[in-house]
């Protein structure tokens, strides 16, 4: 076996530790029923775990727990901060808020009201996986869509914060229900090389008729129509990127195709505000001439 098979193969032993993390996040987890899933040695799994994650199991987990509690805060205003806490395996509302605030540097009762996400994004950053799967390609016609859009135009790291405003303008103009309607992000730039102040992102709705001008800023664009190539992602949209980089630089030299002057968007079916992270579902579209 070479070195490049190798670490594969240990990449998804790893794999299957995460899977099983993200399926019973909620329940009891022991460092030997974790080791079992891998089978690696429970004597040196602790320390295996934390060199390819760089944290401890304890923490990995704690981490997952509080990014969860954290969407629940801003996204689910209705949920008592108790409860959320609750869910998030805190044995009440003293230590969920004690272990928040030193994880995040702010109260759940501060993160809902004024999430400062910046530093979340740093505080929260999930481990880098190093599996690149062979990914499901499909290529589709994709009708002229008409969309209201909010134009971010900041930090990637902020993009919450735009999304929350968009969130509250669909629900009190009543255009774009949620229930029935697409969510789309237009990625017009790769976060990775983009300087922070030259970042932009669309947070799109899809609308049945033009939207009249309003202080939210949000404004008329179009999906237009034509062939697309497209990829499923499951999981974290943090990860999407993985997804992203395998049209380009996999399936695309391999395919014979030409790209369109359109940016990649993302079609959100499953979204963190209504599942579990690990269980989001997000359609990758790239523009094909």
């Amino acid at each position: 076996m070479d070195d490049k098979t190798a670490s594969a193969a240990y990449a998804m032993r790893f794999d299957r530790v995460f899977d099983y993390i993200d399926q019973h996040l909620f329940k009891p987890l022991s460092v030997d029923e974790l080791s079992k899933q891998a089978n690696f040695s429970r004597f040196h799994f602790q320390r295996q775990f934390s060199a390819y994650t760089g944290l401890s199991t304890t923490r990995y987990i704690r981490l997952l727990r509080l990014r969860k509690a954290s969407y629940q805060l801003v996204f689910q205003e209705r949920r008592s901060i108790t409860d959320i806490g609750l869910d998030a395996g805190f044995e009440n509302a003293e230590s969920f808020s004690r272990a928040f605030k030193k994880c995040i540097g702010q109260t759940p009762t501060q993160f809902r009201k004024h999430p400062a996400w910046q530093p979340w994004n740093e505080r929260m950053l999930l481990p880098k996986r190093l599996r690149s799967p062979r990914m499901n390609v499909t290529i589709v016609d994709f009708s002229e869509t008409l969309v209201a859009a909010l134009e971010h135009r900041a930090s990637p790291s902020l993009l919450m914060d735009t999304v929350r405003k968009f969130i509250t303008w669909r629900k009190q103009s009543g255009l774009s229900p949620i229930i029935s309607s697409r969510t789309f992000g237009i990625a017009y730039d790769d976060p990775t090389n983009t300087p922070t102040d030259s970042f932009r992102f669309d947070v799109c709705g899809e609308v049945k008729q033009l939207v009249p001008a309003n202080l939210h800023g949000v404004v008329n664009k179009q999906i237009p129509e034509g062939r697309y190539a497209v990829v499923r992602h499951i999981g974290s949209t943090d990860r999407i990127s993985d997804s992203v980089y395998y049209l380009y630089r996999e399936w695309l030299p391999e395919s014979g195709e030409e790209l369109r002057e359109f940016p990649v968007f993302f079609h959100y079916i499953k979204r963190v505000s209504e599942t579990a992270e690990h269980e989001q579902v997000t359609d990758v579209y790239l523009p094909l001439v």
